[in-house]
């Protein structure tokens, strides 16, 4: 009998041993993803300093302005281009083409809904109180 608990005993104590070696190689595992993670989070913050840097390069006002001539070809503002508000034309009212056709159709009338059965004082809110 003690030679059966001994020997679950050291069972036992091989199990947990053998458990707990588990969990060690697991939490190192876990370790090295953090690792990597934190070194990719930082390799990506990088990128995103150097792609901030760029973009603070090329929108260089001077840059763009040497661009704007060379490419858009803009002319100096001249007093003819100016208008009044009262030279603007007023706004169009909205139109709703799908309502015209519903109208054109016949069907733009409200519908009468059947009602079925009788109207009762229960089937009203007022009366649910």
């Amino acid at each position: 009998m003690i030679r059966l608990m001994h020997l679950i005993a050291i069972a036992l104590l091989v199990g947990s041993a053998g458990y707990a070696y588990s969990i060690k190689y697991e939490t190192i595992y876990y370790a090295e993803q953090v690792a990597k993670l934190k070194s990719r989070v930082q390799r990506e913050k990088e990128a995103i300093a150097v792609m901030r840097a760029e973009w603070q390069y090329f929108n260089r006002p001077d840059r763009l302005q040497v661009l704007a001539k060379r490419h858009l070809d803009l002319q100096p503002l001249t007093v003819k281009q100016i208008a009044k508000l009262s030279d603007v034309p007023e706004r169009q009212a909205k139109v709703d083409a799908i309502g015209r056709k519903l109208e054109a159709l016949g069907l733009g009338e409200p519908t009468a809904t059947p009602q079925t059965g009788s109207t009762s004082a229960a089937s009203t809110p007022s009366a649910a109180r």
